[in-house]
């Protein structure tokens, strides 16, 4: 039977591992990415070089994608195709509302093109006025490029790749997008009540946004993309951020950070989660999320490498699946050589040298067992 995916010929041997990964959390496995050099990147950061930009032509962004996918064709490894809308990621949501987008080039990380707004509200006394988001107002200008993008991707990607769910800017996200980080953290002292309808507010707007994502975007055999776990199955997935709990106290996190992020999960089918260095504090509270799928551990200036510290993470996490973001292809191959790769992961490989040393390497991940 071929897979939907030209560009993923061995594709359901790896929904497989995926599964066994995602479903059965089975420890007995290891997963892995490999990254090699992409011609694609490297022309991006001739055309965006890094720093402030424009919006970007859609229809470029989305022949790039193509062009990066179509480079590890050959790559025999556990990762599926699929696209991050990294344009409409932060900067979509307050914009629908009006806010004022900046866009920001940033290659080397996957060649992404992301966006944020400027605060959008002066005061809190002026979170009334915000209407709702009506998903079907036809002069709302970012909605058109929202709905455009899906388009032009749907349209390039077919049958080749697939496009990845986008991060959720609900909760305390939300409003840092309607006034900033500090004045969030002094809106729960002064304003609570606000607050919660701030949280009230942030939900409805991110379940139509996800809804219009996912009734474009078809899934793959009953799962969702997913740019932080490849593919995810059981149904419409969505990738949760808890980011402004980082630098709070676990019980703050558990006041005013858990029933957002698990409302949401319920509203679809269960969701992933990731956590930067300073948010390692929350692991143990954040993996009894329900509906959570799958952490991804992120590295930061400042602490450690989080392949480096995975039997204290695992201890936190108990059968959790997790995603290591980085860790270097000298570094993935003595601990695969040496037997102390830890199980139950999905590893992301940087700085493979070529398709060869990734398909040899990956010969030896497919028959390791912790």
């Amino acid at each position: 039977m071929t897979f939907p995916l030209i560009y993923k010929p061995d594709g359901y041997d790896v929904l497989e591992r995926l599964r066994r990964l995602y479903e059965e959390r089975d420890q007995s496995i290891v997963l892995a990415s490999m990254e090699i050099p992409s011609a694609a990147i490297k022309e991006m950061t001739v055309k965006h070089p890094p720093g402030f930009c424009e919006y970007p032509d859609p229809r470029e962004r989305a022949k790039f994608w193509d062009a990066l996918f179509r480079e590890k064709l050959a790559v025999r490894d556990d990762s599926i195709p699929n696209a991050y809308l990294s344009e409409m990621d932060q900067g979509l949501y307050g914009g629908l509302l009006g806010g004022e987008a900046r866009f920001l080039s940033d290659p080397d990380y996957e060649g992404r093109i992301s966006s944020m707004v400027k605060p959008i509200l002066e005061d809190w006394s002026e979170f009334d006025q915000l209407a709702p988001f009506d998903p079907n107002d036809s002069g709302n200008e970012w909605l058109k490029r929202y709905v455009r993008q899906l388009d032009l991707f749907l349209e390039e990607s077919r049958g080749k790749w697939g496009i990845s769910h986008f991060i959720l800017i609900d909760g305390f996200n939300f409003a840092y997008e309607l006034r900033g980080a500090t004045e969030t953290y002094y809106g729960v002292i002064d304003h609570p009540e606000t607050m919660k309808r701030v949280i009230d507010y942030a939900f409805d707007l991110n379940v139509k946004v996800q809804n219009i994502f996912f009734d474009w975007v078809p899934l793959l055999e009953g799962g969702t993309y997913s740019n932080l776990a490849e593919w995810i199955p059981g149904g419409r997935i969505v990738s949760e951020s808890v980011d402004p709990f980082h630098m709070t106290s676990v019980d703050y996190y558990e006041e005013w950070g858990r029933e957002p992020v698990e409302r949401m999960f319920a509203a679809f089918d269960g969701g992933v989660l990731h956590i930067h260095g300073n948010g390692r504090h929350l692991l143990k509270a954040a993996s009894t999320l329900k509906g959570l799928r799958a952490i991804w551990l992120g590295d930061d200036k400042g602490f450690p490498i989080a392949y480096e510290i995975l039997d204290r993470v695992k201890e936190q996490t108990g059968d959790m699946p997790l995603i290591i973001h980085g860790i270097g292809f000298r570094e993935f191959c003595q601990e695969l050589e040496a037997h102390r790769l830890v199980g139950g992961v999905f590893y992301r490989v940087n700085g493979v040298p070529d398709v060869d040393s990734a398909n040899r390497c990956m010969d030896q991940v497919r028959g390791y067992r912790p």
